[in-house]
């Protein structure tokens, strides 16, 4: 009883001091989704050389780790097309408990993923996939809808860039320090699990947002079938362009991310430490970006200014490769000026696009929603750009190929954030309350 006073208590001095609010609110999710990536991404620092596994079609070979990467890809597209329901219905009273059953089952999922014969192992990937899919629009429910959201959601989409690199350079440490490639994804996990639940009970101590809040940014409300239907009706085009655009980005993403370790091997660049020298820029200068939104309190400003700099990142994706092939620039600085424009591009999409948008719109409903229909198309080519590059471009080295596809992604990327821009600029809010629109 004691235990649940002291929580009310701190959970009410969040809710008066904003300031407070802020900081304890950014650096929960921060360490929270941070955490979340120790039981994801790990298994992706390893090359799985010399592994006896490989699936072949018509004379061409998926290599092991494509394997392992493709499969956990389908387990988060599953997880993302579950999330457009669950994450959108799920009660804010539920979400720490749906957090920590969610990790759990992924790192039971890494737990045969160590243990089991070769081929069930791509089984186990795939189910570590599926529960740890949802788990981003879990604590976005926690952020959104509130005044000081791009901050808030800043500092989350920060975290995933950093913790990237971060636990992968875990991940190679424990190699170099005798742990099995296959044990190595289990045994980071355990080393942050801790962290993890101390993390989800700060989060739970965050009030609901205020009147204040609901004012300015709409009130976010569960949407049960019909108004995922109402809200997918009246956004289609918009939503089609943007979810075309973030197939490519989600995709382009996802190669980079897992075959970084392959990238870096290829430019010649061995250390461990490489990881964090590339995406810690990456992750400062991204978040620097998306909290000075907060700054704009208009939100047709605010989704028009996401806009360009989302055009802007993709531009910057082509520059920096066709400098990098010009020997203008280093490998590393190519890496980290290539990554911090998909970022650009990429990063709002989890967050601040779609949030901006329900509040230029006062459509009542959840962000979530959005971003997780985004997200399930999104993996979805990401599997199919994983399947290519080892069915269709298996003579191409992966960074040939990672350059090729930097280019593609800038030109086709570019004309679509356009359209997608102009189209819900357009809109006009729904007949509702409203002080800013």
């Amino acid at each position: 009883m004691a235990d649940r006073s002291e929580r009310s208590r701190i959970t009410a001095h969040l809710a008066s001091h904003p300031k407070t609010f802020v900081l304890f609110a950014t650096a929960s999710a921060f360490a929270c989704y941070f955490c979340t990536y120790a039981f994801r991404k790990p298994f992706s620092a390893a090359t799985f050389e010399g592994v006896p596994l490989f699936l072949s079609f018509d004379g061409r070979t998926l290599e092991p780790k494509t394997l392992f990467v493709i499969a956990q890809i389908f387990g988060y597209c599953v997880s993302k097309f579950i999330g457009t329901r669950l994450c959108a219905e799920l009660r804010r009273e539920d979400l720490a408990k749906a957090l920590i059953i969610t990790v759990l089952l992924g790192m039971l999922a890494l737990l045969g993923f160590a243990t089991l014969p070769l081929p069930l192992k791509v089984i186990a990937i795939f189910l570590n996939g599926i529960p740890l899919g949802v788990i981003w629009g879990f604590i976005v429910r926690y952020l959104e809808g509130r005044s000081t959201s791009e901050l808030l959601l800043a500092g989350l989409s920060s975290s995933y860039i950093l913790s990237s690199g971060e636990v992968k350079r875990v991940g190679r440490w424990l190699i170099e320090s005798g742990v099995s490639e296959f044990w190595m994804p289990f045994a980071t996990g355990a080393l942050f699990l801790l962290p993890f639940l101390a993390s989800v009970g700060l989060l739970s101590l965050l009030p609901a947002p205020s009147a204040e809040d609901e004012a300015l940014r709409i009130r976010r409300q569960p949407m049960d079938r019909e108004r995922r239907w109402a809200f997918m009706r009246r956004f289609f085009p918009g939503m089609i362009l943007l979810c075309i655009a973030y197939l490519f980005l989600t995709a382009y993403r996802d190669f980079r991310d897992n075959y970084q370790a392959d990238l870096f091997m290829q430019m010649g660049i061995e250390e461990a430490a490489a990881f964090s020298r590339t995406e810690r820029p990456i992750a400062f200068f991204v978040m620097i970006v998306m909290a000075l939104l907060f700054l704009i309190r208009k939100n047709r400003t605010a989704l028009a200014v996401s806009y360009g700099i989302m055009i802007s990142g993709l531009a910057m994706m082509g520059g920096s490769t066709w400098l990098y092939q010009s020997r203008e620039i280093s490998g590393e600085m190519w890496m980290i000026a290539s990554g911090l424009g998909a970022y650009l591009a990429y990063v709002p999409f989890g967050s601040l696009l779609f949030d901006r948008t329900i509040a230029v719109t006062r459509f009542q409903g959840t962000a979530v929603f959005a971003i997780y229909v985004a997200d399930a198309l999104g993996y979805t080519g990401s599997v199919g750009v994983q399947l290519y590059k080892d069915l269709f471009a298996g003579d191409e080295s992966r960074l040939d190929f990672f350059m090729n596809f930097t280019y593609g992604m800038a030109a086709v990327g570019i004309p679509l954030m356009a359209g997608a821009m102009i189209y819900f600029l357009g809109q006009k809010p729904e007949p509702e309350p409203a002080t800013d629109a």
